[in-house]
């Protein structure tokens, strides 16, 4: 039987692997499908906990985030459009410079 501690485990692995690639990653797209998943993993947590106590504050919370997540997409996704129009990359590397 899957009890709330396999959730929990699930969304720790998630969240590790979304804060892995918010360090490591180079390409500025990737930061922002790295930091989905992080809110994801947080989403499942909440889901499973409230799950676990019979009490749908955590789903409601889950579900503002999943709010949160898709309005940070579509800014998020506009300033990219933005960025590769005038440098031409979304290279963190080539990024770093606030040249004007």
């Amino acid at each position: 039987m899957i009890g709330l501690n396999h959730y929990l485990v699930l969304s720790g692995l998630l969240f590790a692997i979304g804060l892995v690639g918010v360090l490591r990653r180079k390409n500025l797209l990737m930061l922002f499908f790295a930091t989905e998943i992080m809110l994801n993993a947080a989403n499942v947590a909440f889901a499973a906990i409230s799950h676990y106590y019979n009490d749908l504050s955590g789903q409601m919370f889950a579900f503002f985030i999943i709010a949160i997540a898709a309005s940070e997409v579509a800014i998020g996704l506009g300033l990219l459009i933005l960025l590769h129009k005038k440098h031409g990359t979304l290279n963190l590397d080539d990024l770093v410079s606030m040249k004007g």
